[in-house]
């Protein structure tokens, strides 16, 4: 991405944690964060590369290896950090799987599930554990990363979309019943990206989701990483349940 003069915030003080932070969009927003002045902690399934990447951004960075997958395992991660850490002001959920592309009616059964329980159920698990800490404190900011296939629903990848746009809607659900405190919940929904995400993808799937992204090229991941920096600032004071596009001008609502 050409340099650009890039928003500031202070984030002195305040404690993000980031799921699927090691890597991707999830890494971009960790490397933000920090650079703003917070404490990062990487909860990533691969907790080799989470400490590597918390040991590049040196102090106020950590990683540690979580499955968002075992609600036991978060629970205690976001436990943990906010006995340790004393807070947690914001949290990314990044971790995502795109899955195997096949028709619905030919789709594995046991693959559908897994892509639903680390898209949906583990942004649930971590909403779950890290909202009652923000709760406490009266403040948080919480981004969810959906997809727009979680808007249009994309062909031959029916677990994704569908796993995408409970997301969305779970994210609304979440802003509404967290409105009465300073507690901003929101979405966002990029367009592909390229990481390693795409390695799990057919190189037609990937050539049709290029099709069809007005601006011809494919999401960069600071580009994602400076809208998820705003909607975790304090200047996000307002905002909360909404659904913030990130597709390049493919979304048509």
């Amino acid at each position: 991405m050409t340099d650009r003069r890039r928003a500031s915030y202070d984030m002195t003080g305040q404690v993000a944690a980031i799921t699927g932070g090691a890597q991707g969009i999830g890494h971009a927003v960790a490397r933000r964060l920090h650079e703003a002045g917070a404490h990062v902690v990487l909860w990533d399934i691969d907790g080799a590369l989470a400490d590597e990447a918390a040991a590049a951004f040196g102090a106020r960075a950590e990683g540690r290896a979580l499955d968002v997958t075992d609600h036991a395992a978060v629970d205690a991660a976001a436990q943990e950090a906010a006995a340790r850490l004393g807070r947690i002001d914001m949290l990314v959920c990044s971790a995502g799987i795109a899955g195997s592309n096949a028709p619905v009616t030919d789709y594995p059964v046991a693959e559908f599930h897994r892509i639903v329980d680390i898209n949906l159920n583990g942004v649930f698990h971590c909403c779950r554990a890290v909202l009652p800490v923000m709760a406490e404190r009266g403040y948080g900011r919480v981004v969810t990363i959906a997809s727009v296939a979680g808007k249009e629903g994309n062909p031959n990848a029916g677990a994704y979309s569908a796993s995408k746009a409970a997301v969305i809607a779970l994210t609304k659900t979440l802003g509404k019943e967290h409105a009465g405190a300073d507690i901003a919940i929101n979405c966002v929904t990029p367009a592909a990206a390229r990481t390693r995400i795409f390695d799990q993808m057919a190189q037609s799937h990937i050539d049709f989701m290029l099709s069809k992204i007005p601006r011809g090229r494919f999401l960069e991941v600071d580009e994602a990483a400076a809208m998820i920096a705003w909607l975790c600032s304090e200047e996000n004071s307002f905002t909360t349940g909404a659904v913030f596009d990130l597709s390049g001008g493919r979304a048509t609502y």
